[in-house]
């Protein structure tokens, strides 16, 4: 798996952590990519008690939702391609349906129902072999349309229990929640950093970062990374509760024939989106965590023609694309929001 040493954000660089500032830091490796959790202004034992808490959460998730290790998600993805029921936690139901009130209004372009398509485009791996899938067998997925509204759930009670069963209609739902984790992840990091009485804090997983109060005198300060160059695009202020979330083909991909192949698949065609080398959105609030994470992905298959209008259908208002030429697309909220590491970087304003 490629995943660079700076990721998509350049936090580490743009903390200014010298020696005198209070702050406490702890890097991980999970959900195939790098985290970082940095805390401001804390007691070491508290702020070390707190991002303990957050490590062993981040564990429990990767485990209960790997999408082809053994786990509550891969036992459901075999349990659905026998064309049986299975019984899920209450905990894995509500993840499920909130990712399928986002791929509805997503049109679909969100969709973590095509776990199919990804491990047939060879991305369920930790190396990415350059080939490219059997038409045949993509030809048949894609007819398939394996969607979220597709698996269903029953609940039964017995002596005072109540469990719940998952069945999907459709043999062809493989569930892959790539998209939607890691941003659930961060969400449950700020809680828990809350409840561990610490409100300034810094929570890195892959390049998807959520902010929790300042860094001392000014807000947190992220760059978003350049698709193509070393060192960051641009730079903004984080405040409060605001999340980035970046999707790119810099990461997951390989190449072939002089062509990049990259794990974000469009649904409707089953081949890897094309045109666009990545996308970033600024989202806010209690889930802002999950949505920096799944709006970004239906912005990005929509590609250059359609973004805008993908973005209009996810509430999206600050939202950064960088096309196949290099030239960065911009709504005007976003545009206010930036400030660029090359002032002659070629810009076009959305209308």
């Amino acid at each position: 798996m490629r995943v660079p040493v700076a990721l998509l954000l350049f936090v580490a660089l743009l903390l200014s952590a010298c020696g005198k500032e209070p702050l406490y830091q702890e890097e991980g490796f999970v959900f195939g990519t790098r985290v970082e959790v940095s805390v401001y202004g804390e007691d070491e034992a508290r702020a070390r008690l707190g991002v303990a808490a957050v490590m062993q959460e981040f564990q429990r998730l990767h485990e209960l939702l790997h999408a082809w290790k053994p786990s509550a998600l891969s036992e459901m993805n075999s349990a659905f391609a026998r064309g049986r029921s299975v019984k899920v936690s209450p905990e894995l139901e509500t993840l499920l349906r909130d990712a399928a009130l986002l791929s509805a209004q997503s049109g679909g372009l969100f969709n973590p129902a095509i776990g199919g398509l990804v491990k047939l485009w060879g991305f369920h791996a930790d190396e990415f072999k350059p080939a490219l899938p059997d038409p045949k067998q993509l030809a048949r997925l894609v007819a398939a349309q394996p969607q979220m509204g597709d698996i269903s759930f029953i609940h039964a009670s017995a002596n005072g229990k109540v469990t719940t069963r998952a069945s999907s209609r459709n043999r062809a739902v493989q569930l892959d929640l790539g998209g939607y984790a890691k941003g659930d992840a961060l969400d449950r990091a700020a809680l828990l950093l809350k409840q561990h009485g610490i409100h300034h804090a810094l929570i890195n997983i892959g390049g998807n970062v959520l902010a929790l109060g300042r860094h001392g005198a000014r807000p947190w300060r992220v760059g978003i990374q350049h698709p193509r160059k070393p060192g960051p695009l641009a730079t903004l202020e984080l405040h409060d509760g605001e999340a980035i979330g970046t999707s790119g083909d810099y990461q997951r991909y390989f190449e072939l024939g002089g062509k990049r192949y990259c794990h974000l698949i469009d649904p409707r065609s089953g081949q890897p989106a094309q045109g666009v080398q990545a996308v970033t959105v600024l989202t806010r609030g209690a889930r802002a965590g999950v949505l920096s994470d799944a709006t970004s992905k239906p912005v990005f298959i929509a590609g250059v023609e359609a973004w805008r209008a993908a973005a209009q259908q996810m509430q999206l208002d600050e939202v950064l694309l960088i096309d196949a030429a290099g030239t960065v697309h911009l709504s005007t909220a976003m545009q206010k929001r930036l400030e660029f590491t090359d002032r002659n970087t070629s810009i076009k304003l959305a209308p």
